[in-house]
């Protein structure tokens, strides 16, 4: 243990010690760690390694979820209550067995609290006021979960996969809770879960670090530590991986990773990521609300061009809402760069002067880089943006609270079923300031109640054809005419030292797990 102190210095300039992984990768979006409100891309992917969950998602076939905490399951003929048999052995890092009331409690909790994901169980019915009954236990590892409606089986088990359902110990959570919070502000910044790691420490913008569970069945012999630096600056990033200061790096632009791919002590590979890069445009705005002007900057953009200059092996041109993978997803690419077209809408607005828009994006430097190209030709149809970039927790908050222009920025899924991106980007059943649920559409100011009962009326549908035809509909009404401009899918660009493996990276930020790393 004192190679693995020394090693954390001020400096932290000596290679880590064999049994420590080092990975760099900016946290600016890493708000919180609890299971309950974590809704950023950092939060997810570190809570998917500290804690287990009842179901895995499955990326080969998404509507069908593998087994986590489960054992086995059942669904009443009436298609609402489920209920659950854990499996023997998992064991929460204090050493308590995880029970069904764990379980219970952990969907309660994350209900009660009402954070940002909320929505994601309160979709299926679930609320504060009723979540002693749709909630039960059964017996020590036996409970029933029952949902408002006869929902496609396949939605149901995929939202128990996602990171909101995390399993949390109720015991440690419950003795460090402070003024009925239910432990929220203690598990922002301390873990307890059964997974593959425990949280030792978080330093804010320096970096986090994670101890191997030894008790997890998947646990890691070759590892005693993973630690995640918060590295910001890509440049920083391929720096430290040349002269062996980190052993992952995971923020780098293509030209990096091509430079990386021709040394000898270097393996760069890449992955697909069900995350799209969007642009947002809010509907307070009386400009952006009216459909020629958005029309007008789908035409103005270089998907193309962007991919090609700024993009290569990173990201491919894709404009629907449903990442390629997805039952349903929608490859068709119908909007090209057209500024003749571009213009035309314009006039048709009756804008005659130039039109000035502030835009928020997250100070990525590859996230600044397509926005200033967007910026460049959006101003040959006189759209001026005025670009304003913050750390990812100053961004998602302005976004949040609804006080952008334009928003640009990555979105993933979370969890692989249609209507998780469904319900964000063509849901919003109540735009009120108070709304319970937040979605984009909600943040975007856009009130859409024909698309919201559509959306409502596709998780009913069994049939998996007839449901992949109803999320085709509703991404084509988004692409032609809604707040939302989808531009490109992301490939993953990963650099490692050659003496590091087994890094696994899916399709979503909690996919990306840790355990079988080694080097």
């Amino acid at each position: 243990m004192v190679a693995v102190s020394v090693f954390w210095t001020a400096t932290c300039r000596s290679a880590s010690p064999d049994n420590v992984v080092v990975m760099a990768k900016s946290l600016d979006d890493l708000i919180t760690l609890d299971p309950a409100e974590a809704f950023e891309f950092s939060g997810t992917e570190i809570i998917a390694n500290l804690y287990d969950r009842l179901f895995v998602a499955n990326p080969i076939n998404p509507t069908q979820p593998t087994l986590g905490l489960v054992e086995t399951w059942n669904l009443s003929d009436d298609g609402r209550t489920y209920e659950f048999l854990l499996k023997k052995g998992p064991t929460f890092q204090g050493g308590r067995s995880v029970s069904a009331a764990d379980a219970v409690f952990s969907i309660r909790r994350s209900v009660i609290l009402n954070k940002t994901p909320a929505f994601i169980l309160s979709q299926l019915g679930f609320t504060p006021s009723n979540t002693e009954t749709t909630a039960r236990v059964i017996d020590d590892r036996r409970f029933i979960l029952e949902v408002d409606r006869n929902y496609a089986p396949s939605l149901v088990l995929n939202v128990l996969s996602s990171a909101i359902t995390s399993i949390v110990d109720r015991k440690t959570v419950l003795s460090n809770s402070s003024e009925g919070d239910l432990g929220n502000g203690w598990l922002r910044s301390n873990s307890a879960g059964s997974g593959p790691f425990r949280l030792r420490s978080w330093n804010v913008g320096e970096y986090v670090m994670l101890d191997v569970n030894r008790d997890h069945p998947s646990a890691s012999q070759a590892l005693e530590r993973f630690v995640i630096r918060d590295i910001r600056e890509p440049a920083t990033q391929r720096l430290m991986l040349t002269r062996g200061d980190v052993d992952i790096v995971r923020d780098l632009a293509p030209d990096q990773i091509a430079a990386l791919a021709k040394e000898a002590d270097i393996i760069t590979w890449s992955a697909p990521q069900a995350r799209i890069f969007y642009m947002a445009l809010n509907q307070q705005n009386p400009i952006l609300s009216v459909s020629e002007v958005r029309r007008a900057i789908r035409h103005a953009i270089d998907y193309k061009g962007i991919v090609r200059y700024l993009l290569p092996g990173r990201a491919e041109v894709h404009q629907a809402f449903l990442p390629k993978g997805f039952l349903g997803a929608l490859e068709e690419t119908p909007f090209v760069f057209d500024l003749a077209r571009a213009r035309e809408l314009i006039a048709d607005a009756g804008f005659d002067k130039k039109i000035s828009l502030a835009v928020d994006v997250r100070s990525d430097p590859l996230a600044l880089q397509i926005a200033q190209a967007i910026q460049t030709s959006l101003s040959k149809i006189d759209i001026v943006l005025d670009i304003r970039p913050g750390d990812g927790r100053q961004v998602l908050t302005k976004y949040r609270a609804r006080r952008h222009n334009v928003y640009m920025g990555y979105w993933g899924p979370d969890y692989l079923d249609p209507h998780s991106n469904a319900a964000a980007f063509a849901r919003n059943p109540d735009n009120d300031d108070d709304a319970v649920d937040k979605t984009l559409a909600w943040r975007n100011g856009w009130e859409i109640s024909d698309l919201t009962r559509r959306t409502d009326e596709a998780i009913l549908i069994r049939d998996p054809k007839e449901r992949a035809a109803a999320y085709e509909d509703l991404q084509r009404n988004l692409q032609m005419d809604s707040p939302f401009i989808v531009l490109f899918q992301e490939q993953a660009l990963i650099a490692t030292r050659e003496n590091v493996s087994g890094l696994e990276v899916g399709l979503t930020s909690d996919q990306i797990r840790y355990e079988r790393v080694s080097k």
